[in-house]
């Protein structure tokens, strides 16, 4: 198994242990979907002129509801870890470098849930009257980890760089139409799905340097706030982000 391959096999096999924790943990379960949908909110709030541009519409929403979302991702995990040992031999090498990029993305941000979601379950039996936001500050701080939340974010970045170069692949689209017929027969649907519409939000854009910058920008800042401003600070800023709406 080569690096790349490696890495996807690794990162899925962390993924489906937390899994596997939540389907014997009901309120775990809640917790997590409930903080992921929280997260979601927060997305679409800070990215909503994204969301609403013509040029970066398709790529926001693709990274909202392939990275951010409450989507429950199991089928394209499964997908994933089924053919990770020939991946290789299935895509060419720059297809396997932007899995690999997914899925180090995938197991770190759920890993990085997991901790929140535990947090979460805590906090709202001690503080059931709290609000929302400054619950969610709490949980954060908690966690800590600054290094990992930077981590986070690099990786996220690392995949937008993988899937801008993907677009630069003379004929890449036309190959990638052509797998449509064997990744259905392979039962690989949601893992092509992703593909295509990850290169076509990409290849939208004609180039991703900007939209890249304003994620980096804006993730670093929040980031900071969520660690270092003033709690109150930041629950009055989150809180106003969160009622202005995507």
């Amino acid at each position: 198994m080569d690096a790349s391959a490696q890495q996807i096999h690794d990162a899925l096999e962390t993924v489906a242990k937390l899994r596997q924790q939540h389907r014997a943990d009901a309120p775990l379960a809640r917790g997590n979907a409930e903080l992921k949908r929280f997260q979601a909110r927060r997305f679409e709030a800070t990215y909503s002129d994204l969301l609403h541009s013509h040029r970066y519409k398709t790529a926001a929403t693709f990274f909202l509801q392939e990275l951010y979302s409450d989507k429950d991702y199991a089928e394209r995990d499964q997908q994933f870890a089924r053919i990770a040992g020939t991946i290789a031999k299935l895509f060419p090498q720059p297809v396997v470098n932007t899995a690999a990029a997914l899925a180090e993305v995938h197991a770190l941000t759920e890993q990085l849930d997991d901790l929140m979601a535990r947090e979460w379950l805590a906090d709202s039996a001690s503080m059931p009257q709290s609000d929302v936001c400054a619950r969610y500050i709490r949980c954060w701080r908690r966690v800590g980890d600054i290094a990992a939340r930077k981590r986070q974010l690099e990786v996220v970045l690392h995949l937008g760089q993988e899937l801008d170069r993907l677009t630069r692949m003379f004929g890449l689209r036309t190959l990638l139409k052509m797998m449509r017929g064997p990744a259905a027969a392979a039962g690989l649907n949601s893992l092509q799905h992703f593909l295509e519409s990850g290169f076509d939000a990409f290849a939208t854009m004609r180039g991703a340097h900007e939209f890249l910058r304003l994620i980096k920008d804006r993730e670093t800042a929040w980031i900071h706030s969520l660690f270092e401003d003033d709690a109150v600070t930041c629950e009055t800023r989150l809180s106003h982000l969160l009622a202005a709406g995507p």
